[in-house]
């Protein structure tokens, strides 16, 4: 049996399918975009300050003196999305992409090895997975016929929705092990947490596997089958290869873009450096966010091998940043307006107030995934949450390292519902944010209830270690 005749034989409709079909076709109406919500949250906290006998020039001072104090931090997560970009889009990564297409036979099968590859992915990097899993989609609905262009575009963003946030990519955790890009007044309160209090912890690890597994087989189940399934060709899209580009050099001074002599040199500094980091650090002490962004970069540069060939794909990936370049300053002056009203104080009493060691996590894990509709950024959502659930986290003694992935998980559970980490993948594939909010929802509805109790129940694991404060 052939991919494409494999594609045609009826399946079994089973219950998920019919709700996934149900959603998808109910979610397609429009969306705001994520910079509204982004406003949306600037206003309710000015709105709470000003509640608290702040006056209105001292709001606003607050918001223009911490605006742009995420800059360092805005550049790095800019570059996490382009070095991720980049190297999805170099032409070894991209011949594997085709070889790895050819794996799957049945629509649904199709599907959930999307999903799986996404989720792996993105356990790399959130922007790397975006991308790689976006082009298998378009190669896999080439190939197979009967494939629901909306499920398996689904399935390309599922990475985002699950896992993402606890992998090497994760903000957060990237952000709260990187001494230079902790704002002060959050270094005060949790000191520096490394690697190994959350990302390298066995209940991480589970949690990883678990959802690895739910969010495929939801995948899977839920994929209509050929009978039913909505096509590209039904929504009137296109998947063509692209046509290599081969540049010549036209004058003596591009003599140098198409030669891999400079990239050889600055791959090697870079293979030094991180060779010698490593060395001295180890491993786990070495990975931040800028020697993260360094080795992609550098790998995408090797990959690419001519200058030409990496500036072109660079230039692809630079417009993906822009709800980051102008979100993220957005976020710092929230952080400001919090910490100027004492807003965070406040809220650091009232979910102690509510809480207990054993049920913080669970009670954060609620919150943050609500908040996550307003504020759609994983690391700029952690620098305004980051005070006061830290700081609840030390009057009650919970674990500070856990409480980075109660926040890393239960973030990453909006993103199935909120557009603003889609746009990649839909300017990759050609579809729209309400083609793909149907299947993600289904996704959200059945994660959200098995995160937030593997968030208490693994909570209870961790003992509480005192931050080394600087």
């Amino acid at each position: 049996m052939t991919a494409g005749q494999g594609g045609t034989r009826s399946e079994r409709v089973g219950p998920l399918a019919r709700v996934g079909a149900a959603l998808a076709d109910w979610s397609e109406r429009w969306f705001p975009d994520a910079y509204v919500f982004a406003a949306i949250a600037v206003v309710i906290v000015c709105v709470a300050a000003l509640a608290m006998g702040r006056t209105p020039m001292q709001v606003g001072t607050d918001f223009g003196k911490s605006f742009w104090t995420l800059i360092p931090f805005t550049m790095q997560m800019s570059f996490v999305v382009i070095g991720g970009y980049v190297l999805a889009v170099a032409p070894p990564v991209k011949r594997l992409v085709v070889a790895l297409a050819r794996v799957p036979r049945t629509p649904r099968g199709a599907v959930a090895y999307v999903a799986f590859v996404a989720i792996a992915s993105s356990l790399l990097s959130w922007g790397f997975s975006l991308i790689f899993a976006g082009i298998l989609s378009r190669e896999v609905s080439k190939r197979i016929k009967g494939v629901d262009y909306r499920a398996v575009g689904t399935a390309a963003y599922l990475g985002l929705g699950s896992v993402w946030a606890l992998g090497f990519s994760s903000s957060a955790a990237l952000l709260m092990c990187t001494k230079g890009s902790i704002p002060p007044a959050l270094l005060k309160i949790s000191g520096v947490i490394p690697l190994t209090q959350t990302l390298f912890t066995w209940q991480n690890l589970v949690m990883i596997v678990v959802l690895m597994a739910l969010s495929v087989w939801v995948a899977y189940a839920s994929c209509p089958g050929a009978d039913t399934a909505r096509t590209i060709e039904m929504a009137g899209l296109s998947y063509k290869d692209e046509e290599a580009v081969v540049d010549k050099p036209k004058t003596p001074g591009e003599w140098l873009e198409f030669s891999p002599i400079l990239t050889l040199v600055i791959v090697v500094l870079g293979v030094i450096y991180l060779y010698g980091l490593f060395a001295e650090k180890g491993l786990l002490a070495a990975v931040d966010l800028n020697n993260y962004n360094f080795a992609f970069l550098i790998a995408g540069m090797l990959l690419h091998w001519t200058p030409r060939s990496y500036l072109r794909a660079a230039g692809r990936a630079v417009p993906m940043t822009g709800g980051v370049l102008l979100q993220f300053p957005l976020y710092a002056g929230i952080f400001g307006v919090l910490v100027g009203s004492g807003l965070t104080d406040v809220l650091a009493r009232f979910f102690v107030s509510i809480s207990t060691h054993d049920t913080l996590p669970f009670v954060i894990g609620v919150y943050s995934a609500v908040l996550g509709l307003f504020l759609p950024s994983g690391g700029g959502k952690w620098i305004v949450e980051a005070p006061y659930v830290l700081e609840a986290a030390n009057q009650l003694k919970v674990n500070l390292g856990w409480m980075v992935l109660v926040y890393n998980a239960a973030e990453a559970l909006p993103n199935f519902i909120n557009p603003f980490w889609m746009l990649p993948l839909l300017g990759l594939t050609g579809v729209k944010a309400r083609d793909l909010a149907g299947y993600s929802i289904l996704q959200l509805i059945i994660l959200a209830p098995v995160v937030l109790v593997m968030l208490w129940a693994l909570g209870l694991t961790l003992p509480y270690v005192a931050p080394i404060l600087p």
